[in-house]
This record gives C-alpha cells, sequence and structure tokens, in this order.
C-alpha cells in the first residue's frame, strides 16, 4: 500500500511538473541586446510539440505598446529551408520601433532553427495549391499573434501584420480574419513560385496564383498597402499588378505602390536598411493611414 501511494505520489508530481514545464516553454529564452532590445523567444507553432523561434524588438520602457508581426519569405527547396539563418528583418524591425511598435519575427515551421514539418508546401509545379499554402502560412502567423497579445507590454487591439514574398502570401489570407487580430497588413512582392527552377521571371502556374488571390480577397476587411520594387525578377511587377487585381475582384482593397528598382535584385529589398529607406515613404503613408471601417452587414429577412 505504501508503494502503491508513493507510485501515486510521483505520478502526480510528474504530471504536474510536465505540466509547468509546458506553461513555461514559451517566451524569452535570451537576454535583451542590441538593436532595439533585441531577443530571442520561443512562440507556440501550429505544431503543439514544436516551438517556433522568434525575435522580439522593443522601444523603450514597459509599454503597451502596439504589435507588429513581420512573416519572412519561404522556399519550395528542403535544403535551403534547412540551411536558411534566423530571419531578422532588422531595419524594417527598428523602423517599426521607431513608430512605437514591439516587432516580432517568428520563424515558421520547417525553416531553419524551429524545424518540423514544411506545412505551406505548395505542392509540384505543374499543379501548386497556392491557397492551401497561404492558409497555412496564414495559421501560423494567427497563432503567433493570438499568443503575444498575451503579453503584459502588447497593447489591445489588432496587430499590423507586415509580410515578404511568401509570408506576405500568408499576410493576404489574414484579410479576411477579425480586425482584433490584425488591424494593417503591408507585403513586400507577396506571392509564391517565384524562380522555378531558379529562373528569374518564371513562375509556377501564374494563373493558379491569380484564382487564390482571388480567394483571399473574399470578405476581406483590410485595405492591403501592396509594395513591389520595379526589378523584382520573383513576382515582377506586370505580374504582381494583376494578381493585386484578382485580389481586389474577390471583394478585397489595395493601394498599390511601385518602387524603385533596388540593387541588383528588387525581391530582397525589404531585408536590407538600403531597401527600407526605398520604402520609408510608403511605409509611412501604410502606417499613418487609420484602418477601413468594416463593410456594411447586409439585413436578412426573417
Amino acid at each position: 500500500m505504501v508503494l502503491l501511494r508513493c507510485v501515486s505520489w510521483l505520478l502526480a508530481v510528474a504530471v504536474l511538473t510536465g505540466s509547468n514545464a509546458s506553461a513555461q516553454r514559451f517566451g524569452p529564452v535570451s537576454a535583451e541586446g542590441e538593436p532595439a532590445r533585441r531577443q530571442q523567444w520561443l512562440v507556440p507553432s501550429t505544431s503543439p510539440d514544436i516551438p517556433a523561434h522568434a525575435l522580439l524588438y522593443r522601444p523603450a520602457g514597459d509599454g503597451p505598446f502596439p504589435l507588429a508581426l513581420i512573416a519572412h519569405a519561404s522556399t519550395q527547396n528542403a535544403l535551403r529551408r534547412a540551411q536558411m539563418p534566423q530571419p531578422n528583418y532588422t531595419a524594417l524591425a527598428r523602423e517599426l520601433v521607431a513608430r512605437g511598435y514591439a516587432v516580432l519575427v517568428p520563424e515558421r515551421l520547417g525553416h531553419g532553427r524551429t524545424g518540423g514539418p514544411y506545412i505551406e508546401d505548395q505542392g509540384e509545379c505543374a499543379n501548386p495549391d497556392y491557397e492551401k499554402a497561404g492558409r497555412a502560412t496564414a495559421a501560423q502567423i494567427s497563432r503567433a499573434l493570438v499568443f503575444m497579445r498575451e503579453q503584459p507590454f502588447v497593447a489591445n487591439g489588432g496587430a499590423l501584420v507586415v509580410g515578404h514574398s511568401a509570408g506576405g502570401w500568408g499576410a493576404l489570407a489574414l484579410a479576411g480574419q477579425p480586425r482584433d487580430l490584425a488591424a494593417k497588413i503591408v507585403v513586400f512582392a507577396p506571392g509564391r513560385g517565384g524562380h522555378a527552377d531558379d529562373v528569374p521571371g518564371r513562375i509556377c502556374g501564374e494563373l493558379r496564383l491569380r484564382d487564390a488571390a482571388h480567394a483571399f480577397g473574399h470578405n476581406a476587411q483590410l485595405r492591403v498597402t501592396w509594395l513591389v520594387a520595379a526589378n523584382d525578377s520573383y513576382f515582377p511587377p506586370a505580374l504582381s499588378r494583376e494578381i493585386a487585381d484578382a485580389f481586389v475582384s474577390g471583394g478585397a482593397q489595395v493601394d498599390f505602390k511601385l518602387l524603385p528598382a533596388f540593387g541588383n535584385e528588387g525581391h530582397w529589398l525589404a531585408e536590407q536598411d538600403a531597401g527600407i529607406m526605398t520604402a520609408s515613404d510608403a511605409l509611412a503613408s501604410a502606417l499613418v493611414r487609420p484602418p477601413a471601417p468594416r463593410p456594411a452587414k447586409s439585413g436578412s429577412a426573417n
């Protein structure tokens, strides 16, 4: 009997300890550093057993601060994803911190240190499922946003979501979500399937991109600022305009802005100091614009 009681007590302790460990495994995992109080965090992913590595930047003080989340680019190449350095978007984060935002840059499943399954896989080039891939990205963005809204230094209200390339594609899928989750969306050259077979200007399934963008536009409640450099060879301006038009045809609103050519490849403008300087006026315009009003709901007959 004594032995059974001891075993029961040990099992209870193990369960409680495991629960506490699970509850405490998210949050900061390093001291703050520079720039902008940069700090390593772990945040939830859509896989319960795999936390996502993230960088958090903050202004001075205790807040509360409005929240911004930067969603990074991706690749279909498994080796490149595994070797991907942790996304930092330092210049963009500094710009947002200077405007009062706490900024999270989470590394999604299937990339770098976070690892785990790549749930954003779009499939074969001949038959890509861009809608599914985008909604998988959006689900991961949403999971991180929900967690960060619980932090005492984060202000009430929806977040600013800034997406780059595949991250921007996922941000487009958020446009129909409640505004208490995301209040503003800015995207840098959103899309999937660019540089097919590493060939500049070659896109897998362009029609599929437009169809998925149209689907993302349904029930969209947020006006999206869409930025693309003149020399982007992943999603060139003419194609980006067509995708944006498809998004609008689904019911969304877009401010489409063509940025000057940047370096040798405009697609990476969002990751560079000089690129953020190039985009600074467009960003400033997007960030000061008030959120668009919700569309009026049509009445229903009784």
